[in-house]
């Protein structure tokens, strides 16, 4: 299994002015190694929807690379989402899961299918244009220049190690808010026209 950050470490080197759309505990895993904070939209509080955020922003947006941070039971809560991303074929999102099996932010209860569902098959079978599975970190780090040269949409199903802690035992840590995000997406959206 792979540790969430030192993964992003190795996928902020290829970021380059990419959107990137974190949820719940990618958020605070991303939030550790960002440099361009006014480039993340972080999705909370609405499970499930961040891949159809991700969505919106790579077709309004598509000169610019979108990067989502999905959770695997985010990703549930929403599987037709794929279909949808695969039929509209953004060729600039790079869509991650996080798959560590388990609910983390309600207390770790496990996924359905977990240990059974293949995340990287489904996003084949719905249509997007490449998927990849990695389980160790320095596979990935050896593809990642592939994975994001690849025209998309793109699909990245990362085993990670879970991150279940309760509330009051995670410091928000830089964590950014979504509406604060919004906002400094919506001036940098007007200062480009």
């Amino acid at each position: 299994m792979i540790d969430q950050v030192e993964m992003m470490r190795a996928i902020e080197r290829f970021r380059g002015d990419a959107m990137v759309v974190p949820v719940f505990r990618a958020n605070g895993a991303w939030a550790k190694v960002t440099n361009n904070v006014k480039r993340d939209i972080p999705v909370g509080g609405a499970m499930g929807k961040a891949s159809s955020v991700a969505l919106g922003l790579a077709l309004s947006q598509p000169d610019t690379k979108v990067i989502l941070f999905d959770g695997d039971g985010s990703l549930l809560m929403n599987l037709g989402s794929l279909v949808t991303i695969a039929n509209k074929g953004p060729k600039n999102l790079v869509h991650f899961v996080m798959d560590n099996g388990v609910y983390a932010t309600t207390g770790g209860q496990e996924v359905p299918g977990v240990g059974v569902a293949d995340y990287a098959d489904l996003a084949t079978s719905a249509g997007y244009a490449h998927s990849y599975r990695f389980d160790d970190l320095e596979d990935f780090v050896t593809r990642a220049e592939e994975v994001f040269s690849q025209e998309g949409p793109v699909f990245v199903a990362a085993k990670v190690i879970p991150d279940i802690r309760l509330p009051e035992e995670r410091a928000a840590g830089g964590q950014r808010r979504t509406p604060e995000a919004v906002l400094d997406l919506r001036e940098q959206f007007a200062a480009a026209d």
